[in-house]
């Protein structure tokens, strides 16, 4: 998959919400270009930090600051359409002064082919936008040919977690993941899904409960 031939349909919503606060778009205009992931070419991970990890669909950034701040020496990268929450991340980045942390304003099928095989420990896909309706289903971001670069990416041992809290959504991951004999579902019971895993930052996302069920998790390890 490359950019020039990923698929037209979007896989996410709106990409701007309120205006930014002008602190807010001084960091979207000084840091985050120096941040950014290039626009173009191979997307190298540095060999400084010991693990690496990629996070699609950050909303607000959350997660994805707290689990840098937990681990300084692994290297991050952020990808979010949404500049309202890329702004929320590029306010935590600079307030906890972090270093490991790399951000991508855009879609995510433009940066995964560039990334290098076997090259990412763990990849988060966390309550992505659902697209409940059957006819929007080519729109999810789980699909085969995703999948199909999630096995790329990942290294043997690798982690891949996909959350939701939309039924529609959980079932078509799990069909389309559990496709791919590369990965292994990880649960044994119910609560290996029904459960929060004990490493996972709870978002004020989460909270607001708009979803049809109560959130689940999927840990899928590369063979």
């Amino acid at each position: 998959m490359t950019p020039q031939n990923s698929p037209e349909l979007r896989t996410f919503g709106r990409t701007k919400g309120r205006p930014l606060s002008p602190r807010q778009q001084g960091l979207v205009d000084d840091l985050l270009p120096r941040i950014a992931v290039p626009d173009s070419g191979p997307v190298e991970l540095p060999q400084r930090f010991s693990q690496h990890i990629l996070e699609i669909g950050f909303g607000g950034g959350e997660h994805l600051v707290a689990q840098a701040r937990r681990h300084p020496g692994t290297g991050f990268i952020g990808i979010e359409p949404y500049v309202n929450g890329v702004a929320k991340a590029l306010t935590g980045i600079e307030e906890n002064s972090l270093d490991n942390v790399r951000l991508h304003l855009g879609d995510a099928r433009d940066i995964l082919p560039r990334l290098p095989d076997a090259g990412l420990d763990r990849i988060y896909l966390l309550f992505p936008d659902p697209w409940p309706k059957l006819r929007h289903s080519k729109r999810r971001f789980v699909q085969d040919r995703t999948a199909a670069e999630f096995v790329r990416l990942l290294k043997p041992g690798g982690l891949l977690r996909v959350a939701t809290d939309v039924m529609a959504y959980a079932d078509h991951a799990l069909e389309v993941l559990r496709r791919r004999s590369e990965l292994q579902w990880l649960a044994t019971h119910a609560d290996d899904w029904r459960k929060p895993p004990a490493d996972h930052i709870t978002t004020r996302y989460e909270t607001k409960r708009l979803g049809d069920c109560e959130p689940v998790w999927f840990d899928f390890q590369r063979r």
